[in-house]
């Protein structure tokens, strides 16, 4: 009798197991893409609303008309928000501090944070805006359609709407955190 050898083991590797779940999905958004969002006269474009990031991470590009108020001075409870002038300049108001951001500055507002921000210029100001994670996002698609409808916006509508999204006038105790 003549031996084989390696007889019982096969001659071709076993078969990777199949994948059990997809690749991650890469989002690439282009100039001019994205989702327009109207606020009175600031345009939004949402460039990441969560979809791709599992929920982590929220962006926005926002084009701020000359002389535009900002939202009243607010905290967030859950979650963080970064803004990187793009170019002009924005006015942040944290608490009795006032920054005028120009191109090229990121600011950084971490949950219970109070702050505002406005385009206090004459020209346009444009900034990217991060929000971690990314609900944020929903809240300015409900502020499009408060724009939208007939009543005007308030200062009190939009506080009534941030309440929504774990977020309080300044001068109120901080939200806990969601």
């Amino acid at each position: 009798m003549t031996e084989t050898p390696n007889a019982g083991t096969p001659t071709t590797a076993p078969a990777a197991p199949a994948a059990t779940t997809a690749a991650p999905t890469v989002s690439v958004v282009g100039p001019g893409e994205g989702e327009t969002v109207l606020l009175g006269t600031t345009r939004m474009r949402i460039l990441e609303d969560g979809g791709t990031t599992g929920h982590r991470l929220g962006i926005a590009e926002s084009v701020i008309a000359p002389h535009t108020p900002g939202p009243p001075q607010h905290r967030h409870a859950g979650h963080d928000e970064g803004f990187y002038i793009v170019s002009g300049s924005v006015r942040f108001t944290v608490g009795a501090e006032e920054h005028d951001a120009v191109a090229g500055t990121l600011v950084v507002v971490p949950p219970g944070a109070p702050h505002t921000f406005a385009n206090v210029r004459d020209e346009p100001a444009v900034m990217l805006s991060t929000f971690t994670p990314d609900p944020y996002v929903r809240y300015f698609r409900e502020l499009r359609d408060l724009h939208a409808g007939s009543e005007a916006v308030t200062p009190e509508a939009q506080l009534r709407l941030m309440h929504r999204y774990a977020t309080e006038p300044a001068e109120a105790p901080a939200p806990e955190p969601s």
